[in-house]
């Protein structure tokens, strides 16, 4: 029985990155001498077991055949007589499938070493072509390696998959678990662009897909389409090291304008209600979770009048936080701003503007939160009025709050 760290683990320690977990791949031992050296199985497909004292992940080496369409239609194998090399040789990327041995040396058959100095996401072989969250996971690792390019043959590969139908077998949940977590990368934007490129996204997101090509409102510089902007937006709220919920906003909020006439553009008039529409439809397919769901239909709805605060009315700003259930949610509101801010900034030129917007409506909230809600319906005769005397103390409140705005 030999153990090998293998995966990221190997990689990571190779590009002088912090370790977070280490897998282990266990050569020449079945599950019964596992368990007797106190393991505990895990594994639902194949045997996987926790180390009694680290609690690692050790995997006996296996070897897989395809049998149905989908990342679930594979037999595996796993047996005494698996090598290392035919365990590693089912694994995505090259530079994913090195191994360390328990005296520290390398076992890298298929050149991960080398592509990990060229910068290279490179498939193993043609195995790749079996999985699709195989192209998910390149579209992940290129949004979290921003100096590596993905090799030319692995791009073809994953233009194929798209084109045949292998990457429609992927279940929601899987494309969630992935695509959420490219989304928190360094460099999101990669991980659609790339996602964009082999043809994928369309497949299982058309609707922001389908926003490559769409031109930007006049005012925010048509020359730049609708899906560069949101990689843009995408980015910035990466770099802010905002929450998934944030990111997720931020790349679904101007998914209206993929439904804009072409005979329209560049204008994209009232495309935020059919924006939130379709991003509630994106978030319930993907299973996205509940506040990913909630903000980007919230954001998708209300950005364009978030960027108008300065124009609104306090009768209206008042509508814009009862209706974002901001006086409730001050959290969730908060982040609205911060999706728009970065819609604000994610275009060219105005990375360093000054944004008002969300200043004046987080000043309008703490006005609104300053009255006294149950004062109001005390003092009210008439019950059925109560909500509109409540309505209509925190307009005057926001009013009094910021005086030169007018009625």
């Amino acid at each position: 029985m030999r153990t090998y760290v293998v995966g990221g683990a190997v990689r990571d320690r190779l590009l002088g990155l912090p370790v977070q977990d280490r897998d282990h791949v266990v050569v020449g031992a079945t599950p019964e001498e596992m368990l007797t050296r106190g393991f505990r199985p895990v594994g639902k497909d194949f045997p996987v077991f926790l180390h009694p004292e680290t609690h690692e992940e050790y995997a006996l080496a296996r070897t897989e055949r395809k049998t149905a369409p989908g990342y679930k239609g594979f037999v595996f194998h796993a047996a005494p007589d698996v090598t290392l090399e035919q365990d590693l040789a089912r694994r995505d990327l090259t530079i994913n499938a090195i191994a360390e041995d328990e005296a520290g040396a390398l076992v890298d058959p298929f050149g991960g070493q080398a592509d990990l100095a060229a910068r290279v996401l490179r498939h193993v072989g043609p195995a790749f072509a079996e999985d699709p969250v195989r192209v998910l996971r390149v579209a992940r690792f290129a949004a979290r390696f921003a100096d590596f390019h993905v090799a030319g043959e692995t791009l073809d590969l994953m233009r194929e998959m798209a084109r045949n139908g292998e990457v429609d077998h992927l279940v929601p949940e899987r494309v969630w678990q992935e695509f959420s977590r490219g989304l928190m990368e360094a460099r999101p934007s990669r991980m659609i662009a790339l996602l964009h490129e082999c043809g994928a996204l369309a497949r299982f997101l058309p609707e922001l897909d389908r926003l490559f090509g769409v031109p930007q409102p006049a005012e925010h510089h048509p020359e730049v389409d609708t899906g560069v902007h949101v990689l843009r937006v995408v980015d910035r709220a990466a770099a802010r090291h905002y929450p998934l919920s944030v990111r997720f906003a931020a790349l679904l909020h101007d998914l209206g304008k993929g439904a804009t006439p072409q005979s329209e553009w560049p204008h994209h008039h009232g495309h935020e209600a059919t924006g939130a529409d379709l991003a509630e439809a994106v978030s319930e397919r993907l299973r996205a979770s509940s506040d990913c769901r909630d903000l980007a239909v919230l954001a998708a709805r209300e950005h364009g009048l978030v960027h108008d605060a300065e124009r609104l009315r306090p009768a209206s700003v008042v509508k814009l936080l009862e209706r974002a259930d901001a006086l409730r949610r001050p959290e969730r509101f908060g982040q609205l701003l911060e999706a728009c801010e970065c819609d604000f900034h994610g275009r060219p030129g105005w990375e360093d503007r000054p944004w008002t917007a969300g200043d004046i409506l987080r000043r309008a909230l703490v006005a609104a939160q300053s009255v006294d809600a149950g004062a109001v319906a005390a003092a009210c005769a008439d019950r059925a009025r109560i909500p509109e005397r409540i309505h209509e103390a925190r307009v005057a409140a926001v009013r009094d709050a910021a005086p030169s705005r007018g009625d």
